[in-house]
């Protein structure tokens, strides 16, 4: 890949079209207005899908482990169905329900805005249904992250559940003695106790989110809906290798998108690694 990425090659041409060109490729990519909107995009995506994947799979994960353990199982395998789920079939059930015209969202939406009893709070909506959730640059952003929210938060979830299972009962059972609530609880025994879990599940979060690619692709129907803000880097990525036939730009950006993953993992760890791994 570092040796393609020094090179232009088109593959149909085969390996003899292949020329040595330097950090043409890297200059090339830098100065790309596009690279840098798709980075902006997948930087905007990652945060809105991710940050509450876990604000919700945390409290979630210790309301499981707080019920009974026959529930608790059913809860989790329902929470986990979702990220276990072709990507490919969750993005495009959303892409259905997302459709402008014959979209369940946007009937429920018409719905509650006509509705005597909701009218009060959706019946401004009525001026602008129906919405292009995967169409208008606008909204394509906020839909792409709630798909990607729905489908890993029970993987967090998981994860949390699996960390609460591994802190021995009798600390809450002293604190309950001692006066501590249910929310003392967990601020107190449960939270810094799953440091090392939360420290594993926002870095894989990081990495998958900043390699964002099947969800964007699918509910923008291969970027056609995507021009401006629901591309991300990876999608882009695609489309220069794959459509363009540009491969020595495409390990190109690849190699630029390494650095930034590695960049944000390695400040991640900086600020939080030593906790979240136990150490003081």
């Amino acid at each position: 890949m570092v040796y393609l990425s020094f090179h232009t090659w088109n593959p149909v041409e085969g390996l003899s079209s292949m020329q040595f060109v330097g950090f043409e490729n890297y200059a090339l990519s830098l100065t790309d207005p596009t690279l840098w909107q798709t980075l902006w995009n997948t930087l905007v995506m990652a945060v809105l899908s991710g940050v509450p994947q876990h604000l919700i799979a945390l409290p979630l994960a210790y309301f499981l482990i707080m019920m009974a353990a026959r529930m608790r199982h059913w809860l989790t395998t329902a929470y986990f169905l979702p990220y276990i789920t072709s990507t490919v079939s969750v993005s495009m059930i959303f892409y259905v329900m997302f459709s402008k015209d014959s979209g369940i969202i946007n009937a429920i939406l018409a719905y509650l805005a006509d509705a005597g009893w909701s009218s009060w709070l959706f019946g401004g909506l009525s001026s602008v249904l129906p919405l292009g959730w995967v169409q208008e640059n606008g909204l394509i952003r906020y839909s792409v992250s709630f798909v990607v929210w729905w489908k890993y938060v029970g993987f967090n979830t998981v994860i949390y559940t699996a960390g609460l299972a591994t802190i021995n009962h009798d600390l809450y059972e002293a604190a309950t003695i001692d006066g501590a609530n249910s929310w003392q609880r967990f601020r107190h025994i449960s939270l810094p106790l799953l440091k090392p879990f939360i420290f594993f599940g926002v870095t894989l979060t990081i990495i998958g989110n900043m390699n964002l690619f099947d969800e964007p692709y699918v509910l923008t129907v291969g970027g056609q809906f995507a021009q401006t803000a629901g591309k991300t880097i990876s999608n882009y990525l695609y489309q220069i290798a794959w459509e363009w036939l540009d491969m020595g730009s495409a390990a190109a950006v690849s190699w630029i998108l390494f650095i930034i993953i590695g960049i944000f993992t390695s400040v991640y760890f900086w600020f939080f690694g030593r906790q979240g791994l136990g150490g003081e």
